[in-house]
């Protein structure tokens, strides 16, 4: 089995944010660090650490929605002690969030402990829909929106179709909800910005068709057994 992929199986982090460990030096197989790419384990016999703990398959896959407040990291760890959305987590099982949601965004976060799972929900191959209110500032001309939803040059890419709408105006500033299929750093804020309209304030209510709802900000739940079969079915 290849390193990576054991990694998520075990709960540690998804398969992507698995070989950003290996290519910073924290995963050891058999004490010998390991930064390579594809390296093949042998579950049964290799002694796997992240960090110097050694690491298992979890027994029970967890299913967790959280709304997100602002001011939190979408991290398992972060490097200037900031609030962790884990922190905000009551179980015993080690989860992590599935994809991101920067510190001043709200909203719907998925965490678990099921590295396939996070693969589906954030690859996007799978191109699982993301929908976000955003108050902007200004108000976007249809040109605007129509180029904001045929893709947009951000840095070194184009953004996958998108979808935008005006939900409500206020004096200088619009409530736009948006949809996305991909999930890149920051990339609804980006996309606004290069339409000429940065965000003022922005939460993610739904991804695919997992909604937020009324879950206060800052509670979680688990999901409820409809919404892990949707998941699996993706």
């Amino acid at each position: 089995m290849r390193l990576q992929k054991y990694l998520a199986i075990c709960g540690v982090a998804s398969r992507r944010k698995s070989e950003e460990l290996i290519q910073t030096g924290n995963v050891s197989v058999n004490n010998e660090i390991i930064t390579e790419m594809g390296t093949v384990i042998d579950p049964d016999k290799d002694i796997i650490k992240v960090y110097g703990a050694v690491v298992k398959p979890e027994e029970e896959k967890l299913y967790i929605m959280i709304n997100k407040p602002t001011g939190y990291v979408t991290t398992v760890a972060d490097q200037f002690n900031r609030s962790k959305v884990t922190d905000l987590v009551d179980v015993k099982e080690r989860v992590y969030p599935v994809g991101r949601l920067d510190y001043n965004t709200s909203g719907l976060l998925l965490l678990t402990n099921d590295g396939d799972m996070a693969y589906k929900l954030t690859h996007p191959k799978f191109k699982v829909e993301k929908v976000y209110m955003a108050k902007i500032k200004g108000k976007p001309t249809v040109s605007e929106m129509k180029s904001f939803e045929a893709g947009l040059k951000i840095e070194d890419y184009v953004t996958l179709p998108a979808k935008i709408r005006i939900v409500k105006e206020y004096q200088g500033e619009t409530l736009v909800e948006i949809m996305i299929r991909e999930g890149r750093n920051r990339q609804v804020r980006k996309m606004c910005d290069a339409i000429g309209h940065p965000v003022v304030d922005l939460m993610r209510i739904s991804v695919g068709e997992l909604q937020l709802g009324d879950l206060p900000i800052g509670k979680w739940r688990y999901l409820l057994n409809k919404e892990v079969e949707y998941l699996k079915n993706l």
